[in-house]
């Protein structure tokens, strides 16, 4: 019968830890909506606690000071970029929203020459059914309080943002603390295991996300070389604003091309020039979401590149946004306790 106490405590144990982590993943699910910022500052903190571990050992400065003196750098980076680049674009974006009928209109000459065509019997010129198009898009706006959604969507992205800094600057100097208390979720008998697979999981974790940067770094110098080769205005702004956006997967990159994609109709002087530009614009896709990503990304995390591709499809049709931001470092995490466990149970250990 006392043979018994140990299994049984052991199989306790396990049911406790399984229970916390359905619970904690249900937890999650609910409120994935608001995850956003906590897990771009949490990605961004974690590259960053190496790099200021070392330099707080090798200077003998307090972490904490090290920690300010990086974010600090970072602000000052994110708002060097936005002071030079970003009003003027702003100005530019402004101005063609305001005359979008204007800019349609053109378009629609371009590309169907300076005659008419038919619909329904009702012969229809350019500035027709650019005034059609534009009034739809108003109406499509202003109906079923999308007028409301797209201002709160305005809104919190803009508190997202600054939600993002203030959390990134509390884990980075608060960085150990928090993962001290995110270990003490795991039950006493569980903790050993979980510092094993931790140690494991680590380095893994971080030459992900080293691939991640690597995909925005790639995006950009495409982004740039083909913005540059078509001659959009702006084009360092919008081909960096193109890399960064790929850090928010599904939304991002759509974001980016409708931005990229209002400069370019501003820009266009032929029906050619729409078609250098969706023809850039597939090609970016296809590099980075068929082969460059899947493939660094792959590398980095020792898995399979098809892999990469089923956890960002699954993720994003389970969870959404911040299902494609989780799925591989999900996939890596079950990777890495069924490894541990399976070479505990060869080895006989508890």
């Amino acid at each position: 019968m006392c043979s018994d106490g140990p299994g049984r405590q052991t199989a306790a144990s396990a049911a406790a830890g399984l229970t916390i982590a359905l619970v904690l993943g249900v937890f999650l699910y609910v409120l994935r909506n608001i995850l956003i910022p906590f897990v771009l500052a949490g990605i961004v903190a974690f590259l960053c606690s190496a790099p200021i571990d070392r330099l707080a050992a090798r200077t003998r400065w307090p972490r904490r000071t090290v920690a300010v003196a990086v974010l600090l750098v970072l602000m000052a980076a994110a708002g060097a970029v936005g002071y030079y680049g970003g009003p003027a674009v702003m100005r530019d974006l402004i101005r063609i929203v305001g005359d979008l009928e204007g800019y349609v209109e053109r378009l629609i000459r371009q590309l169907m020459g300076g005659g008419t065509i038919s619909v329904l019997g009702q012969q229809l010129d350019a500035a027709q059914i650019a005034a059609y198009a534009v009034d739809q898009l108003k109406r499509w706006v202003a109906e079923g309080g999308r007028t409301f959604v797209l201002a709160s969507s305005s809104f919190a992205s803009l508190f997202g943002f600054i939600l993002t800094w203030v959390l990134l600057g509390y884990m980075l100097i608060d960085g150990p603390a928090i993962s001290r208390g995110l270990f003490w979720l795991v039950p006493p008998r569980q903790r050993p295991f979980a510092s094993r697979v931790w140690d494991e999981l680590e380095p893994i974790l971080r030459r992900y996300f080293v691939g991640v940067g690597a995909v925005v770094l790639f995006a950009s110098l495409a982004a740039y070389i083909g913005l540059s080769f078509l001659g959009i205005r702006h084009a360092p702004f919008l081909a960096l604003a193109t890399g960064l956006l790929e850090i928010v997967p599904l939304l991002g990159p759509a974001a980016s091309a409708v931005l990229v994609g209002l400069f370019a109709i501003e820009q266009a002087r032929s029906a050619w020039s729409i078609v250098e530009y969706a023809l850039y614009a597939t090609a970016l896709r296809i590099s980075i979401d068929q082969f460059f990503g899947p493939i660094v990304l792959g590398k980095a995390a020792y898995v399979r590149p098809v892999l990469v591709i089923f956890c960002f499809l699954a993720g994003g049709y389970l969870f959404g946004v911040i299902g494609v931001l989780l799925a591989v470092p999900a996939a890596l995490v079950l990777k890495v306790v069924l490894g541990q466990h399976y070479r505990e149970g060869i080895s006989g250990r508890p």
